[in-house]
């Protein structure tokens, strides 16, 4: 007997390696959207792969989209606010909606780290916040001026690699 559509490999649904924002050559993570090629309509899950000097996004927070994020393989370092707290496999991370909490997942190790992303499809009302990226926010219809300003640490959000890339 044949499987049925929703029952699939993630490797079977993983994305081209060209994730990038627009007006960016620096490549990001590489995803399968799981939940949307598997017919569910009402939460995206995403799995990550992180290979190394990379990082899931830009620092961001969202107003109205909650998020949670689950360490499978490796050991990336999620930067929250300004400030890296290093990941093990197992490791869950949960961002509320609305907090104005940013956050990206950095890969600074030398192995491909491995992460299941969860969160809300969008919706029309959230809105985004890009602390250390505004040029980009700036372009950006659903930016969110009115975010619940945090304290930002002295980290830049960059991978080393990229970090010393653009330097150079």
């Amino acid at each position: 007997m044949q499987r049925p559509s929703f029952i699939r490999h993630w490797t079977e649904l993983e994305g081209e390696d060209d994730a990038h924002y627009k007006g960016d050559t620096e490549l990001m993570a590489i995803g399968a959207p799981l939940a949307a090629k598997l017919g569910l309509t009402r939460i995206g899950i995403h799995h990550i792969r992180l290979l190394p000097g990379r990082r899931t996004s830009y620092p961001h927070a969202e107003s109205a989209e909650e998020e949670f994020v689950f360490v499978l393989e490796g050991t990336p370092d999620a930067w929250i606010d300004g400030h890296l707290h290093r990941l093990a496999p197992g490791d869950a991370v949960g961002f509320p909606a609305g907090t104005g909490i940013c956050h990206t997942f950095i890969n600074d190790t030398d192995s491909e780290v491995r992460l299941i992303v969860v969160g809300e499809r969008p919706k029309d009302e959230n809105r985004i916040r890009y602390p250390r990226n505004e040029a980009h926010e700036a372009t950006r219809p659903d930016r969110w001026l009115d975010w619940p300003e945090r304290a930002l640490g002295p980290h830049d959000g960059l991978p080393e690699r990229v970090r010393k890339a653009r330097e150079e």
